[in-house]
């Protein structure tokens, strides 16, 4: 159904960093807004747990009651900043059942029930647009749904976590430690009060899992994501990293294995300066798409932020609001292959394994031995006296093998008397 002449009523649920912007632009953009839809867009209501003042915005739009926003009749687009699962989804699916189309931000609601929210979209015939919720302002979502659609996309991969990044880029460039980068992150706002969430990669899954749902046309979860975080990478692992001409990153991965299924993981990998990825500097995210047709593409841009994101949340009321106008609903989900999970032991990659041994004769053979026997073949050898003089330090590189067969090898060499510990296990790209 067209709305005539009417304005298109939007409901704004949560009004912080991203959601204040977000209100400023529909309230002070008006008239380019009304030209860009069609008709104008009002903004009749925000959605907050407590109402305090946010200077520009009027405040007799806020309220604390929000699931009736929600449920107004004359609303009809909901805009969703407020971040996790409850009570998102259920005022999610209770606009959706509504007949509203919503705009939402939230990728940790949508790695985990993704697929409940488009089909309850699809059954109402309204839409759901989600480009803020990977990679802040950059549009990347919808080149993913809408222009390689035609493509066979291969692998996505990419640095979708800005405050990961600032940490890995300050102990490259600065030599700082885990913990002051950290630390630095959070005084200049990349990092949260409670990091969890980034450091340990469990942010950077959930992107993953929206990125691979799109990418291969299937429903792909925050569960069937393997998940590796940063804060183990140490000032030893930094300098590996630049002997050899590469930079660590936490890197999303998603490809298409060799058996048809779907690989997706998040690990702190060995990026060498060449690829395009390795530039990345400071809180920027990165996605890097190979596609059969189209070859190698990348986007990047500011990963997070209230302005950046807040111009990815409008372009997706823009565009639902003028489909709105039309009276029409975007494509939905594009999920009809199943093609299944690859199992993360079985994934291939290079690896770079460092680990402290004894410094005697014959214990380089016996390690290169355990990795003949788990099919796990050496591309170079580094070896130093290990710090404080009791060993040696042998790094290794790996040519490309199964996870699962890697990891066989260092639980073998642990339980044989050589290695004395300090194992690091990374991923190495493009090796």
């Amino acid at each position: 159904m067209t709305l005539g002449d009417a304005p298109v009523r939007v409901a704004l649920l949560g009004c912080g960093v991203v959601g204040s912007q977000v209100a400023r632009i529909l309230l002070e953009q008006a008239d380019d807004l009304r030209a860009r839809v069609g008709r104008p867009l009002e903004l009749v209501g925000i959605g907050v747990r407590r109402t305090t003042d946010r200077p520009g915005i009027d405040p007799a739009l806020f309220t604390t009651d929000v699931p009736s926003l929600v449920a107004r009749e004359d609303v009809d687009l909901v805009i969703e900043l407020i971040g996790g699962i409850n009570p998102a989804r259920e005022l999610l699916l209770a606009a959706i059942q509504g007949g509203k189309s919503v705009v939402t931000a939230n990728k940790a609601l949508l790695a985990q029930h993704g697929a409940e929210i488009y089909d309850a979209a699809a059954a109402a015939d309204v839409d759901v647009y989600y480009e803020a919720a990977v990679a802040g302002a950059i549009p990347i979502i919808r080149p993913l749904r809408e222009s390689l659609v035609g493509d066979a996309v291969t692998a996505v991969k990419g640095i979708v976590n800005g405050t990961t990044n600032y940490i890995l880029d300050q102990m490259h460039t600065h030599k700082v430690s885990f913990s002051d980068a950290l630390a630095d992150a959070q005084r200049l706002g990349y990092a949260e009060a409670d990091p969890t969430a980034d450091i340990e990669g469990h942010d950077a899954a959930a992107k993953a899992a929206i990125l691979a749902s799109l990418a291969f046309h299937t429903r792909v979860t925050l569960d069937d994501v393997a998940c590796e975080g940063i804060s183990s990478v140490t000032a030893d692992d930094v300098r590996a990293a630049e002997s050899m001409r590469c930079v660590i990153k936490l890197l999303a991965q998603c490809s298409v294995s060799p058996d048809g299924t779907v690989a997706v993981g998040v690990h702190p990998t060995m990026v060498p300066l060449e690829h395009p990825l390795a530039g990345i500097r400071g809180a920027y995210n990165a996605v890097f798409i190979e596609s059969v047709n189209a070859g190698r593409l990348m986007f990047m841009g500011p990963g997070a932020g209230g302005s950046p994101t807040a111009s990815a949340v409008l372009g997706d009321v823009v565009t639902a609001a003028r489909n709105r106008v039309r009276g029409v609903a975007g494509h939905g989900e594009s999920a009809y292959s199943t093609p299944g999970i690859t199992d993360p032991s079985s994934v291939a990659s290079a690896y770079y394994v460092a680990m402290t041994v004894r410094d005697e004769p014959g214990v380089l053979s016996r390690v290169a031995d355990a990795m003949a026997r788990r099919g796990v073949s050496i591309a170079a050898v580094r070896q130093e006296q290990a710090s404080g003089g009791s060993g040696a330090r042998l790094g290794i590189t790996t040519h490309r093998a199964p996870d699962g067969n890697v990891r066989a090898v260092v639980d073998e060499l642990l339980g044989g008397g050589d290695v004395l510990g300090d194992v690091r296990v990374l991923r190495v790209e493009g090796a």
